[in-house]
């Protein structure tokens, strides 16, 4: 117990940024969520806090991811809008979550987490730059006033008919004066925080600048109300949550599933969706944050394949969106100084209790503030670094982590990181195509050496072929098979037929050392 409270110096403010960051991104999948047109038992945005309140504190609990968070996912927003489009209630969708929760247990004590080590080293950090350059795009509208998308849309088109770009124009065209000023000043805050003189006082140390812009923010809007009337931001473009007037209320706000639904086939369709999604983007972001991680501790991914499953269960059974392991939390956590999962379960304990208790002063917090603080989180994932030390790594690094950038910023995440794997396959399959043999010849020409490596997949037959085919008339050729423990059955096939056919009909002698 000692340790696990022993850095909650730093935890504690880690996670009052982590909550900022979770709270807009929560209602904004919550709010999402809710856009189907005609359906009776629609969620409404609190659906997208429990998420967020049990992937903090129930998943922070269970996983033995140290700085990871957890929480509803955007690129899960798709799935949920098809699902409760097919089911026709929201509580039918529940039972589906419930399901996918059980389904993700069942992965992890199978050992499938696995799974999440094969993804290369330079998509992955794609991902990583690509997630920072969208959030600051996404985000540069919010912090101009013109919330028309929801908080934490990954897609480039998005659900209001615009695209990331065009959203930009959009944005300018239609902004809001005290937004852009409560923006601007804010994201100058949190950048002057960053900088060494500021971090030498002890107030800074434990009182982090996300929290600082949040009152700025609050302070100019209420300044602003009576004295500046042309700056003051309008609700619409404040934080927006259910308020309760008692605890009964309160309990409204949750929902449950409807068991009857088990009866229907498609919602195990739609619980398998959601398990193989959603571990899919767990497996991707414990990696990701498993490289932010300045310790670079490594998260046992079929555990947390099960803290994930336990998590969907009881978000499931209590009227919460899917939850997975969300890269933007997880940064958030790791730049602001979180060491823990103190941080993670703490952000998930504000979560429940500010939404309980001060709602209304949450509700004065200006949605500019917010988007500032998620720039900076962009920023600090996409630095310039980052492109320098991967292109120096050359064009087998460099080629699949741009690929990946591009893919994710002009579809979505996952689109994007399947765009960066077939670039990766491509150099994979093009270096073992390559290298793992090689030809030499004596000076007169007349003597060949063919020397097989240790491993020879059939992708190198194509190229021995070529080789081989060139050889001159009356040539020596010597195979040298005694490094080779693994050689493809097509390899062998092919240099027996050339033994026996192509070498004779050009009289070359050949001689194979195994």
């Amino acid at each position: 117990m000692n340790s696990f409270f022993s850095s909650w110096k730093q935890d504690l403010p880690a996670s009052i940024v982590v909550f900022l960051v979770a709270l807009p991104l929560c209602l904004g999948v919550g709010l999402a969520s809710t856009t189907v047109d005609g359906l009776i038992g629609l969620p409404n945005i609190f659906s997208g806090l429990i998420a967020g309140a049990v992937g903090g504190i129930i998943v922070g609990m269970i996983s033995k991811s140290r700085i990871g968070v957890s929480g509803p996912a955007a690129g899960l927003i798709t799935i949920v809008l098809a699902s409760l489009a097919t089911l026709g209630s929201f509580e039918s969708f529940l039972v589906a979550i419930v399901l996918a929760g059980i389904l993700q247990l069942i992965a992890g004590f199978s050992g499938l987490g696995s799974l999440g080590n094969y993804f290369p080293s330079a998509v992955i950090k794609g991902m990583l730059a690509a997630i920072g350059i969208t959030l600051i795009l996404k985000e540069i509208p919010h912090a101009l006033g013109y919330d028309k998308d929801f908080f934490g849309d990954e897609s480039f088109f998005q659900m209001d008919g615009h695209n990331t770009f065009s959203e930009l124009i959009y944005a300018l065209n239609a902004f809001s004066p005290g937004s852009v000023l409560i923006g601007t000043i804010s994201l100058g805050l949190l950048i002057l925080f960053e900088q060494a003189f500021f971090k030498r006082f002890v107030f800074f140390k434990y009182v982090p600048g996300a929290l600082i812009v949040v009152l700025f923010g609050i302070a100019f809007n209420w300044f602003t109300l009576t004295n500046f009337t042309d700056l003051h931001v309008s609700d619409k473009h404040l934080v927006s949550i259910p308020v309760s007037n008692s605890f009964e209320n309160f309990l409204k706000q949750f929902r449950f599933p409807d068991w009857t639904a088990l009866s229907n086939i498609k919602v195990y369709s739609i619980a398998l969706t959601i398990a193989l999604v959603g571990s899919l983007e767990t497996l991707l972001s414990v990696e990701a944050t498993d490289k932010l991680d300045p310790n670079r501790n490594l998260t046992p991914t079929n555990h947390e394949l099960k803290a994930q499953g336990i998590g969907n269960i009881l978000s499931g059974l209590i009227g919460g969106l899917p939850v997975t392991q969300v890269i933007v939390r997880s940064s958030a956590n790791v730049n602001s100084g979180g060491k823990s999962k103190l941080s993670t379960i703490l952000h998930g304990c504000f979560l429940v209790l500010s939404v309980y208790y001060i709602p209304d002063f949450l509700n004065k917090i200006p949605l500019a503030s917010l988007a500032a603080i998620l720039i900076m989180v962009g920023y600090k994932l996409s630095k310039v670094s980052l492109y320098k030390e991967t292109f120096k790594l050359g064009w087998e690094q460099f080629l699949p982590f741009i690929s990946t950038i591009l893919g994710v910023i002009f579809t979505d995440l996952l689109k994007g990181i399947g765009i960066g794997l077939l670039v990766a396959i491509f150099f994979i399959l093009r270096r073992n195509y390559k290298r793992n043999f090689n030809m030499k010849k004596s000076k007169d020409g007349q003597e060949y050496f063919l020397v097989l490596e240790e491993n020879v997949s059939y992708l190198n037959k194509g190229s021995i072929s070529s080789l081989l085919e060139k050889l001159p008339n009356n040539a020596q050729l010597t195979i040298d098979l005694s490094k080779s423990k693994y050689i493809d059955y097509d390899v062998i096939e092919f240099i027996h037929d050339f033994e026996n056919y192509s070498a004779k009909n050009k009289n070359i002698h050949v001689t194979i050392l195994k």
